[in-house]
């Protein structure tokens, strides 16, 4: 179903491969994950497609998320749904869902960043290494604060149906830090935080860093 209108803290997550035109062989996966809420988008590099290697980006990724991760909605990708990824997230609290087999709307916020962010930063090449994943977790680095406190987007607000036709409204675009700050299920502490990292970034130096480490 859809997903309604759920607080902070739930994510669809998916991985983006960089194998370029072959799946042959071991090549770097970014690891996406996008709130619901508010659109709040963090990539993270892996070096190969490994159950462990996802759970060590959610880590990651909850560090720089400024709330708790509450839910995680996967794909069927084996990488996902496994013996490791699964029960880590059940002994964190994180809500388990997932999308339907070859369903691909069911993901729709996560497909979306996948283009818009993923694919615009790094393209469809292959890349492969450990060196090369250092470079693109500092790439994603910089990008992130751009992407969170000054890109706006467009959110769905409703969607009906009119016999064979769909009708959908939007909010009017806005960033992610823009709607963490109007969320009534956000702390007064958290969006002080927010407030306090807006006033100290420079999105001139941001982007001049992105272009720097891309270069």
């Amino acid at each position: 179903n859809d997903w309604g209108d759920p607080p902070p803290g739930f994510c669809e997550i998916d991985m983006v491969a960089h194998g370029g035109i072959s799946v042959a062989g071991s090549f770097i996966q970014t690891l996406t994950m996008v709130d619901i809420a508010t659109g709040w988008t963090e990539c993270l590099p892996l070096v190969a497609r490994d159950g462990s290697l996802v759970v060590e980006a959610m880590v990651r990724a909850q560090s720089l998320y400024p709330w708790l991760i509450r839910g995680a909605d996967f794909d069927n990708d084996s990488a996902f749904m496994n013996e490791v990824v699964v029960p880590w997230c059940r002994a964190q609290r994180i809500e388990v869902t997932r999308a339907r087999a070859y369903k691909k709307n069911d993901q729709a916020f996560v497909e979306q960043k996948n283009g818009a962010v993923v694919r615009r930063l790094v393209g469809y090449g292959r890349f492969d290494g450990i060196e090369t994943a250092r470079v693109m977790a500092r790439l994603y680095a910089a990008a992130r604060l751009l992407v969170n406190f000054f890109q706006p987007s467009f959110k769905l607000k409703e969607k009906r149906r009119e016999g064979a036709k769909v009708i959908k409204r939007y909010h009017m675009p806005a960033t992610p830090y823009a709607r963490a700050l109007t969320h009534p299920r956000l702390s007064t502490a958290i969006k002080r935080w927010l407030r306090e990292t807006y006033r100290r970034l420079d999105p001139m130096a941001l982007l001049a860093e992105v272009r720097r480490l891309w270069a």
